[in-house]
């Protein structure tokens, strides 16, 4: 029987099939541990992270009481979409890296939509 981080990387593997970041539209990944949560922009054809976040980063730290909940998420994903708008990305893929679009994964993503980017 396979693991649950294997059965994760499986589905990761089906979503990354679809979900292609190029310059025009990058791609925003997304890693989930029990601690902290991680986000990345990633242009796929260059190999490049262009713009990334996570609970680790000092601005979140500071307001987020912990780096595993449902607040610190979409702290993140506000932090991310502010950094990539200023970076010029305006649309993304979204990529939930084999996670259920629930909890922490969708708080990142809607706190990334309020930051002003259209996926």
């Amino acid at each position: 029987m396979l693991s649950k981080e294997a059965l994760r990387k499986k589905r990761h593997g089906r979503v990354r099939k679809r979900a292609i970041g190029t310059a025009e539209k990058p791609r925003l990944n997304v890693f989930r541990s029990l601690a902290n949560i991680y986000a990345q922009v990633v242009d796929d054809t260059t190999g490049n992270t262009l713009v990334c976040a996570s609970t680790l980063d000092g601005e979140i730290k500071a307001n987020a009481k912990s780096g595993g909940n449902i607040e610190a998420a979409k702290l993140v994903g506000e932090l991310v979409g502010k950094r990539a708008v200023e970076k010029g990305i305006d649309t993304v893929v979204f990529d939930r890296g084999g996670y259920k679009y629930h909890g922490r994964v969708a708080a990142l993503a809607d706190g990334a939509r309020e930051a002003g980017l259209k996926f």
